[in-house]
């Protein structure tokens, strides 16, 4: 297939953050006073984020429940919505980088079910493409993870506008990341039976030598 018109993503989410008063291993900045530990820690944000490697651009959502297949997929779908209607038209196929975790693996029932419905929605060919055990490292995505710890690394993170504002002053390709917060509360744990599940297996088209590491989903043909 050819480069034209496909959007290459790299997609993964990062350690939680905790809000308060902590240290985050960093020189104090200003005369602060940070706790050592983070015993009791209440708010806590999960930042999933996805790079174009096409364009440089990085979207960073962080959000307030669960690391989740449905957050995972829900910040994929809003990156797609933030594209414009010609730049949407222009697209071929989308190509998703990211590695085989627990949440978003090529096995994973409820994050397939979620990505073949996403396909359907945007009437789009999806490809994932999921990184060997050990070389997610490879995954553009986890730079950028390096940039925001330098960024805020001694600053006490205690509330999310602050979170956000460090965030927002990093830069990637020369640019600030687009940031955004997810108030939506995800259930852990949800999957599909064994008959649903072979449904959705129906619709994806996995390489028979990488089976687990490149799974093809086309949308639906519209009549």
């Amino acid at each position: 297939m050819s480069s034209e018109g496909v959007k290459r993503w790299s997609i993964d989410c990062k350690a939680t953050v905790k809000i308060g008063e902590f240290s985050r291993g960093g020189l104090t900045r200003g005369d602060n006073r940070a706790s050592d530990h983070d015993l009791g820690c209440q708010e806590k944000y999960v930042p999933c984020g996805i790079v174009d490697e096409g364009s440089g651009e990085l979207a960073i959502t962080f959000g307030s429940s669960y690391k989740t297949s449905d957050f995972i997929v829900d910040t994929l779908e809003a990156k797609w919505q933030t594209m414009d209607e010609q730049e949407k038209a222009g697209t071929s196929l989308i190509q998703i980088k990211m590695d085989n975790g627990p949440e978003s693996s090529g096995r994973r029932t409820q994050f397939l079910h979620r990505m073949v419905q996403l396909a359907d929605d945007i009437n789009k060919p999806i490809q994932l493409l999921y990184y060997p055990p050990d070389h997610s490292k490879y995954n553009p995505i986890e730079r950028c993870w390096g940039i925001v710890e330098l960024q805020w690394n001694g600053a006490k993170l205690i509330d999310a506008e602050t979170m956000l504002g460090w965030a927002q002053k990093m830069t990637w390709k020369g640019m600030h990341p687009v940031v955004a917060l997810s108030r939506k509360a995800y259930d852990k744990g949800i999957s599909l039976g064994k008959a649903a599940m072979q449904a959705v297996e129906a619709r994806l088209k996995r390489d028979p030598t990488l089976p687990k590491y490149d799974i093809l989903i086309n949308p639906t043909p519209t009549t």
